[in-house]
């Protein structure tokens, strides 16, 4: 399935994450103004890693919606950040429309958001994931109930 947004097509998908991926995370103090700041304050904290991989999430919570700046824990790395958060990415099954160019098109990540939360079948405790996979583009994610 794609999705037209312009002159863009968003194509649409399923992923099978194997394994719970633990993160060290930083939250964001306001949605959306400060998710760039919670991006580069965790971007100072943790190492970059080419074998690392990076994600926000986010979801409501108690009529906010709280975002995360997150990095992937290696295996290195077992001890705990004491400036990050931990924090687990579920494994599953997940609904993903990659954004393309998302700095050029930055509410095309809304746009994929509000079509993967249309269907009945997303876990509703989950988060909604991005998952920054080059430096251009970005797999938006939602877990599904099988």
């Amino acid at each position: 399935m794609a999705i037209k947004e312009g002159d863009k097509i968003l194509r649409m998908g399923t992923i099978f994450i194997e394994n719970d991926i633990n993160v060290f995370c930083i939250t964001a103090k306001s949605f959306p103004n400060e998710v760039l700041e919670a991006h580069q304050k965790l971007h100072k904290m943790i190492p970059f890693s080419k074998e690392r991989r990076y994600f926000g999430l986010s979801r409501p919570e108690n009529g906010m919606i709280v975002y995360k700046a997150a990095a992937e824990k290696l295996e290195i790395e077992e001890e705990e950040n004491n400036e990050c958060e931990s924090f687990i990415i579920e494994r599953g099954n997940y609904r993903y429309i990659t954004v393309l160019n998302y700095e050029n098109n930055p509410q095309g990540i809304g746009t994929a958001f509000e079509e993967l939360i249309s269907y009945s079948d997303i876990d509703s405790n989950g988060y909604c994931v991005e998952w920054y996979f080059n430096d251009k583009d970005v797999k938006c994610m939602v877990r599904f109930i099988n």
